[in-house]
């Protein structure tokens, strides 16, 4: 991996977030939780490089980031993509779902929360702000679709401390 300045990171962002998905960890490397995220930003908020995020109440990684600081945003190569569909629709309440997939922790550098050996994009981030999302913001009616239980998610901006790709 290499290290590249977070505010020189160029990404096809929709692509990133729509086709690719990235992977969510927030809490230590001896305790934490991963989730699969399709849906976010990447930016510049307040003269910093970052991230926006979403985690609906029900997740099992709400806590984890709840109770963390920090968390990682994780891109992978497409081979991995059953290992991301996997962490994205398994819980790891009451199961060690990491232990399903070929995806193995690695220690991050200025965070807490871990990342992975096989990330082709590694961001770790530190929480900048969070709150949930109000219904009462939604402009067009397309969020009654995405919400029918009304369990909207809550946002979240991570400043991106930390950004590694994959060596070409």
């Amino acid at each position: 991996m290499q290290e590249i300045n977070p505010e020189e990171l160029a990404l096809k962002a929709v692509d990133l977030w729509k086709n690719q998905w990235l992977l969510l960890t927030a809490g230590t490397m001896e305790n934490c939780n991963m989730m699969t995220v399709a849906w976010g930003s990447i930016g510049c908020m307040w003269n910093r490089p970052f991230v926006q995020i979403v985690v609906r109440p029900q997740r099992y990684t709400l806590q984890f980031i709840e109770n963390s600081d920090s968390f990682t945003l994780c891109g992978f190569p497409g081979k991995y993509r059953d290992n991301l569909r996997h962490l994205g629709s398994v819980s790891g309440r009451n199961t060690d779902k990491l232990a399903d997939t070929s995806l193995t922790l690695k220690p991050s550098v200025s965070v807490a929360s871990p990342s992975y050996h096989q990330a082709s994009l590694i961001l770790e981030c530190r929480k900048m702000y969070s709150q949930n999302m109000d219904p009462a913001g939604f402009i067009t009616d397309f969020p009654k679709r995405v919400y029918p239980d009304k369990d909207y998610h809550r946002i979240y901006f991570g400043e991106i401390l930390k950004a590694f790709t994959q060596n070409e």
